[in-house]
This record gives structure tokens, C-alpha cells and sequence, in this order.
């Protein structure tokens, strides 16, 4: 395996690992809860209406899938967004859009929920 292979391995595991984390609708949640803020964990528990150890669970996989960034101020630790990580995710996907041999039709917008984006 020459130095090329492993990079190219390495990105990937990025990517797959970023969109694992993004599977989860409880995950999806918080990705779009810190998308305007940062949040503390007892803001999120509160927001979103979990126990602290499947919150935990959670803000763990994202932690681990580069998605978040933690700090601690005082007794409280303080999540955000890592853009960085979803601009990899982001273009993964333009890649992928660009070159696919079939273009939407782009007459149907497609609106998420709670978010600030139409494609």
C-alpha cells in the first residue's frame, strides 16, 4: 500500500465515520440544535428531552466522528459545531453531485425541517 492508498483510506474513514454519526435522528437533532450555538450539556438534556446517559452515548459518537467540538467553562462543558469535519462531508457529497451522469430535476426544492437550507 503506497502513501496515496493510505491517505485516500484515511479520508474515507473520515467521511464513513461523519455519516455513521449523522444516521441517528437523536444525533441529527443536536447537529441541528448547536447549528446556530454552542450549547451546554445540561441545555441540550433540557432541549431535547433525554436522559444524561443516552445523551452522553450520543454527544460521544459525535465527539468521536470529529462532528463536535467540547470545552469546559467552569463545572459545564460546552459543545459546537466542527465545521471543518462537515466541510469534508460537504464536499464528499458535491463531488459526488457533480460528476453523477443523472442531474435532478431542478424544478423540485426539497426543504428539511427545522433547518435554514433548501436544495
Amino acid at each position: 500500500m503506497n502513501l496515496i492508498q493510505v491517505q485516500i483510506d484515511s479520508d474515507l474513514k473520515q467521511v464513513l465515520s461523519g455519516f455513521n454519526a449523522l444516521s441517528d435522528p437523536l444525533r441529527l437533532r443536536i447537529v441541528d440544535l448547536l447549528g446556530s450555538q454552542e450549547l451546554s450539556v445540561g441545555e441540550l438534556r433540557s432541549q431535547l428531552d433525554v436522559g444524561w446517559s443516552k445523551l452522553s452515548f450520543h454527544l460521544k459518537q459525535l465527539k468521536e466522528a470529529k462532528l463536535l467540538r467540547a470545552h469546559q467553562r467552569g463545572r459545564s462543558i460546552y459543545y459546537s459545531l466542527n465545521l471543518s469535519q462537515l466541510i469534508i462531508l460537504e464536499e464528499y457529497l458535491t463531488t459526488h453531485r457533480i460528476f453523477a451522469p443523472i442531474v435532478p430535476d431542478s424544478s423540485v426544492k426539497v426543504e428539511m425541517k427545522n433547518s435554514r437550507s433548501t436544495f
